[in-house]
C-alpha cells in the first residue's frame, strides 16, 4: 500500500481481538517509531510506559471509562511527560549528541545556551504544556507506523490522568500522564472498521501562499 492507502487503511479501533498478540519484532518497530519521532530541539521530553501486565491493566480500565481496549489490545501504551524539566535534562541531551556524533561539547556550547535560554523563557507550566505537545508529536508517529505495519491502534484521551499517574507510579518520578494508545489487531466484528472515513474536503482545510 501506498502512505494514502496506509492512512485510508487505518482507523481508531473500538474493539480488538484479545487472542491476537504483536510478535516481539513488531511491537520493537513500533516502540522505535516513537523514539525516532520529531521532538523540539530533539530533547524527547516524555517516557512511553508499556503495559503488559493484565491485573495492571484491568485497573487502569476502571479509570478509562470501561473502554474495553484497554484491556483487550495486544498492548497497551501510555504517554507520560516530563513535569519539571531543567537545565540537567538539556545538559544530558548535550552530552548525548557529543556521544552519537563524535563531536566535542565545547562544539554544542552555543546549541546549549540557545535551549536553556529559549527555556528560561518559559513559566513551568508553558514548559509542561510545550511537553506535552510533543508527546502529541510522537503518537502521530505511532499511528502512521502502526498503519504502515498493518498494526491497528486506537488513540485514548478518556483516561483519569491522576489515577494513572498513581497506578503507574508516576508522581515520584517526576512525570504525569498525556495520552495513552491500544495497539494490536482489530476484532472481526468491529463494526467501526466498515464505516467510510469522514473527513473535511481537502480544500476546506488547505490554503496555498503563493
Amino acid at each position: 500500500m501506498d502512505i494514502l492507502q496506509i492512512l485510508n487503511w487505518r482507523y481508531a479501533t473500538k474493539k480488538f481481538n484479545p487472542e491476537k498478540k504483536l510478535d516481539e519484532k513488531k511491537l520493537a518497530v513500533l516502540l522505535e517509531s516513537v523514539n525516532l519521532s520529531a521532538t523540539s530541539y530533539g530533547l524527547q521530553p516524555f517516557r512511553l510506559l508499556v503495559i503488559e501486565n493484565p491485573a495492571l491493566r484491568e485497573q487502569l480500565r476502571a479509570v478509562s471509562g470501561d473502554q474495553s481496549q484497554i484491556t483487550d489490545a495486544s498492548h497497551l501504551l501510555v504517554f507520560a511527560v516530563n513535569k519539571g524539566l531543567t537545565s540537567a535534562d538539556v545538559d544530558a541531551y548535550i552530552n548525548r549528541i557529543a556521544e552519537v556524533r563524535g563531536v566535542t561539547l565545547d562544539s554544542l556550547e552555543a546549541y546549549r545556551t540557545k535551549i536553556k535560554t529559549s527555556m528560561a523563557a518559559r513559566s513551568p507550566e508553558e514548559l509542561f504544556q510545550w511537553a506535552a505537545r510533543q508527546a502529541y508529536i510522537a503518537l502521530g508517529f505511532l499511528l502512521v507506523a502502526c498503519a504502515a505495519e498493518e498494526v491497528d491502534a486506537c488513540p485514548i484521551e478518556g483516561i483519569r490522568k491522576p489515577e494513572y499517574d498513581a497506578l503507574l507510579g508516576l508522581e515520584q518520578k517526576g512525570y504525569s500522564t498525556m495520552v495513552a494508545a491500544a495497539i494490536g489487531y482489530r476484532a472481526d466484528d468491529d463494526k467501526y472498521q466498515f464505516k467510510l472515513k469522514v473527513r473535511k474536503e481537502s480544500s476546506q482545510i488547505l490554503d496555498f501562499y503563493r
